[in-house]
């Protein structure tokens, strides 16, 4: 029989969405408890079709989670926590039924796009194999667009046939993007992919020369 205090018996759920645009680009995620804040940037990346390119940091509960090999050096700055040493299990939930946590990821300091993450604690099903992405809405969008702005104008053209820019940002965002759809298959594809590619830790790390 099992313990229902282990948190084996558990998984995290998180739905994550990026602040600033309507409708919602969201994704909800399932993942074990096991998985530290590293393995889950690379999650968030697959997820939402980033390239990895910029930096990233999670805000929770008033910690600042990343990779410190990339702080600015600033003294009374927050330091950053290193994500492989932070895990799932690690979150502290308040008490009550159907209890939440907020969070917050944010990547690319030039364009700045902001998630907002809910955890949520639930039964973890012994016949699924995790992390996994169980649905979502929307693709996220390309990659040095602009943030939320510039997403907005990219989208004004590339929706309109007449836009002076439509045929370029066409070319630009390539033949597979289509703003309005989402291939859950593919996506966890990708965190698959990611995650073995991450061997515990950022994928960053193991491309070092």
């Amino acid at each position: 029989m099992l313990d229902p205090f282990d948190p084996d018996r558990f998984i995290i759920t998180a739905n994550v969405h990026i602040l600033g645009i309507e409708p919602r680009i969201e994704r909800t995620l399932e993942l074990p408890v096991n998985l530290n804040f590293a393995q889950f940037h690379e999650v968030l990346q697959a997820a939402f079709g980033w390239t990895d390119s910029h930096l990233h940091r999670f805000d929770v509960g008033g910690l600042t989670i990343g990779a410190p090999e990339f702080d600015d050096g600033d003294t009374y700055g927050p330091r950053t926590i290193e994500a492989g040493e932070v895990r799932m299990q690690d979150l502290s939930f308040p008490y009550g039924e159907d209890a939440s946590l907020q969070a917050l990821y944010v990547y690319d300091y030039g364009d700045d796009w902001h998630h907002r993450i809910m955890f949520r604690r639930r039964m973890r099903d012994p016949d699924v194999s995790y992390p996994r992405c169980i649905e979502g809405v929307r693709s996220g969008p390309p990659e040095d667009v602009g943030g939320y702005s510039g997403y907005a104008d990219f989208l004004e053209a590339w929706l309109d046939p007449e836009h002076e820019e439509h045929k370029a940002v066409r070319r630009w965002a390539g033949r597979k993007f289509e703003p309005e759809r989402l291939d859950l298959e593919a996506i966890n594809k990708a965190i698959t992919k990611a995650m073995r590619a991450a061997k515990g830790s950022y994928r960053f790390r193991h491309l070092r020369p």
